[in-house]
């Protein structure tokens, strides 16, 4: 039987006896994805793991899609995305920066993220980890009057980090070809979700892809997501997560914020990556 190790209070789990090399039963897959959805990201120790194990083990979870960036997909399997700072021949072998300011994953998809899987391969030695912000402690902590407020809006979101556009920038969002480019387009989510496989509201997305708020003037809906994300990425709600090499952790997209470490380039670190969509739209 898997054993569950809160890490914080706010967030996060450690989950014991999990062998993913392995298919996973349905009853110990049950007690992984109740960990996620009461702690909102779980880690799993110590896995060997090879490309084809690594996908299966994501399918538990939903539909697996590619990254719109195609250029670092696995040569096994176009559903992993490697990320990496390591450069072979002058060239990187995968995606250096990704998601480095808070965000959610696939939040400009009309279909978003369900949860993102990591597989940590080759790990720095000044190792910060992805830090994640709870979204549902936050939307509670909210006044009633503020609840009642953006309860039922909607947002306008596109691939992007709404407070940085600058392609030459590190913490802009990960730069697209012209081809990729013409891929996404913009979609609508509402600002506050019902989680779909617990019916508890959380905010939604409100740093990232974020850009505007239907039925408001852009300057008032711009500074309405500034003063949320401020609230809900703000210390207490936050916790860093550490990894060690053979780590595969889960994530859940629809109750948290997550932002990725600004890593040293010239200290390796090189992680697959798996993204999980939602069974469907949002609205």
């Amino acid at each position: 039987m898997p054993a569950i190790q809160p890490l914080s209070p706010m967030l996060g789990a450690r989950v014991e006896g999990i062998d993913l090399s392995t298919p996973l039963d349905d009853s110990d897959f049950e007690v992984v994805e109740s960990a996620l959805h009461d702690h909102g990201f779980v880690v799993l120790p110590r896995q060997t793991l090879t490309p084809a194990r690594f996908v299966d083990f994501s399918r538990r979870w939903g539909r697996p899609e590619p990254h719109v960036i195609d250029r670092f997909h696995h040569p096994a399997d176009p559903n992993i995305l490697i990320l990496s700072n390591v450069h072979r021949d002058g060239q990187p072998i995968g995606l250096v920066d990704a998601g480095t300011y808070f965000h959610t994953d696939y939040s400009y998809l009309p279909i978003p993220a369900r949860c993102t899987i990591l597989y940590a391969i080759q790990m720095p030695a000044s190792n910060s980890g992805t830090t994640f912000a709870n979204q549902r402690r936050a939307y509670e902590d909210l006044s009633e009057s503020m609840r009642a407020r953006i309860d039922g809006l909607v947002v306008r979101h596109h691939y992007g980090n709404r407070d940085d556009l600058d392609e030459q920038s590190r913490t802009v969002a990960s730069v697209l070809t012209e081809s990729e480019k013409k891929k996404v387009d913009w979609v609508r989510h509402p600002l506050v979700r019902r989680h779909p496989h617990t019916g508890v509201p959380c905010l939604y997305a409100v740093s990232g892809s974020s850009f505007e708020i239907e039925g408001m003037e852009p300057d008032e809906g711009r500074a309405l997501l500034d003063e949320l994300k401020a609230h809900s990425t703000a210390p207490r709600y936050c916790v860093s997560n550490p990894y060690g090499i053979g780590d595969v952790i889960v994530w859940d997209n629809v109750q948290l914020l997550h932002r990725a470490p600004l890593t040293n380039l010239a200290d390796a670190r090189t992680m697959w990556r798996i993204t999980v969509k939602d069974a469907g739209p949002t609205l």
